[in-house]
């Protein structure tokens, strides 16, 4: 894939919601931000992850030196529908990611399914098109331990709730994306 960068404004129209999903550093993100960039519209990134090492927050500075300054940036640990008001109807909105949101409430000992309920509800009625990231956790072993169990069943349900209203679901597989739902949009080669 080209660079981010590369990508010149386009007329490009995204679904009123994509979601963009597939494995760990498997590029999901950075397709996410080359199809919200393709549509030429001012763009809004609510960042669900939280810095609590130095590791981490390397991580953070670096996604976003990776995109540059032409983003408004809003953090959203659990309360995505607060950040999507935040959010210019006009823009085109990437929430980077699912797994991060759920892994927030599940260790803060949120109701899951509540959340879940909250936050699709909050996708499906912002007017401006969002594309959302989640990684696929249900390719794996069971987990060892109820902890993991339980966060990969949450996960695998939120997945599934989010699939079912997205107009696009797009996988993403060592970098190449392949359509699930929808077609492949040519800002995704």
């Amino acid at each position: 894939m080209p660079p981010i960068g590369s990508l010149s404004p386009s007329t490009f129209s995204l679904p009123a919601l994509t979601l963009v999903i597939g494995g760990a550093r498997s590029g999901k993100s950075r397709l996410a931000e080359r199809l919200v960039t393709a549509t030429g519209r001012p763009r809004c990134y609510i960042a669900t992850a939280q810095a609590f090492d130095a590791e981490m927050q390397a991580r953070i500075d670096q996604h976003r030196t990776d995109r540059g300054p032409d983003w408004q940036t809003l953090e959203a640990p659990t309360d995505i529908a607060t950040a999507l008001a935040a959010c210019d109807p006009g823009s085109a909105i990437l929430i980077d990611c699912a797994t991060l949101w759920l892994s927030n409430h599940l260790l803060a000992g949120h109701d899951l399914d509540a959340a879940g309920t909250t936050l699709v509800q909050a996708l499906t009625t912002h007017a401006a098109p969002i594309v959302i990231v989640s990684n696929e956790v249900g390719w794996g072993i069971v987990p060892e331990n109820a902890l993991a169990r339980q966060f990969r069943d949450a996960q695998g349900r939120l997945n599934q709730q989010i699939a079912a209203r997205a107009g696009s679901v797009i996988g993403v597989m060592a970098g190449l994306p392949f359509a699930l739902k929808g077609a492949l949009p040519q800002a995704a080669l």
